[in-house]
């Protein structure tokens, strides 16, 4: 009863095949090999973008911070969600490849920004003034830190904000498959179309051994990217092995069926936790991340018994009365079993 991470998750039967049978033979190295070019066609088919400019890093850090830093100057501020893990979970590493850049954290109910607020604190960040960050890009999260998605309409009223100052705008796609599964809308509609300039789409949290694809919609900013990425040191020599991961993926839809177990399940999930007396949930659930309140005895009976999930903030113990009220998260991946979810169910309902 794994649901801690996707990350823990291991890779899916079609990756590691993908990557065993690129192993045979030589390939020419540092993205020059044939499969990266299979995978530039995929991708611009995927997203309906026959010029868009494609990389692969094989971490989500890699591929928010080397976007990040072509967006926005070494004095500017990048306006995230004060949750955005680019924010929380990155340890600077967007501001240290921008070269100084500041993150300006912005308030939002459910992990998601809301237009007036992002409007607020563009208008916040003095222009002109020698003393102060000027304004530089947004960066959004889709699916979010929380758990909830952002439509379409969404992701063009915050883009259409950013736009009115001249702002670019990127968005990290860890989860970007969850967040396409559980809207219905085309990768286009979800990135280029609704004003993204640059998307980090994911593929390690969603059944990749370790793979990421930096999609740049304006090619100017490409160049760029491949000297930032080798300055950097995130050129693979072998670079195949990214390549026939993201290949894998993107064949036969393979990426959307992986997100659509993880989201179903996780819905479930869903199911068997509000079963619970006194059980409530932190957010909407709309893709495969869960936030929920549970009785202190609920968690201490499902963690000993095997259970394996977060406490949400990490300073909770299952020490103490009860009948209190803590907070968790969990998460599905595309592995996630109907069995575990039974398994679950039975052990919460005592």
């Amino acid at each position: 009863m794994e649901f801690a991470s996707d990350n823990a998750s291991g890779a899916a039967p079609e990756i590691i095949e993908a990557v065993s049978r690129i192993n045979a033979g030589y390939a020419p190295s540092y993205g020059a090999d044939p499969a990266m070019e299979r995978v530039r066609g995929l991708i611009r088919e995927t997203f309906e973008a026959p010029d868009a400019a494609v990389y692969l890093v094989a971490t989500g850090t890699t591929a928010n911070a080397l976007s990040l830093a072509c967006l926005c100057p070494p004095w500017g501020a990048v306006y995230a969600h004060a949750e955005a893990h680019v924010e929380m979970d990155e340890c600077g590493a967007p501001e240290f490849y921008i070269g100084g850049g500041k993150i300006v954290r912005i308030g939002g109910r459910d992990g998601k920004l809301a237009p007036a607020d992002l409007r607020r604190a563009i208008e916040k960040t003095p222009q002109g003034f020698v003393h102060s960050v000027q304004r530089g890009a947004l960066t959004l999260t889709n699916t979010t830190e929380a758990g909830t998605v952002y439509t379409p309409a969404e992701i063009v009223a915050l883009t259409a904000v950013a736009k009115e100052y001249h702002l670019p705008t990127h968005l990290d796609g860890a989860r970007f498959a969850n967040a396409v599964v559980a809207t219905g809308a085309t990768p286009a509609e979800m990135t280029w179309k609704a004003g993204i300039d640059i998307l980090s789409f994911g593929g390690t949290k969603n059944g990749c051994l370790g793979v990421e694809a930096v999609v740049i919609f304006d090619p100017a900013k490409a160049w760029e990217f491949e000297l930032r990425r080798k300055r950097g040191g995130h050129l693979f020599s072998k670079h195949r092995y990214l390549s026939a991961q993201m290949e894998a993926y993107l064949t036969d839809g393979l990426w959307l069926k992986l997100a659509q177990t993880a989201n179903d399940r996780a819905a479930a999930l869903e199911q068997a936790v509000l079963a619970v007396p006194g059980a409530r949930l932190m957010h909407p659930r709309e893709a495969n991340i869960l936030f929920a309140y549970l009785p202190r005895s609920t968690h201490r009976r499902a963690m000993e018994a095997g259970a394996h999930y977060y406490l949400w903030p990490f300073d909770q113990s299952i020490e103490g009365p009860g009948d209190q009220a803590l907070s968790a998260r969990f998460v599905a991946s595309w592995c996630t079993t109907e069995a575990e979810i039974e398994a679950f169910t039975k052990l919460i309902r005592g």
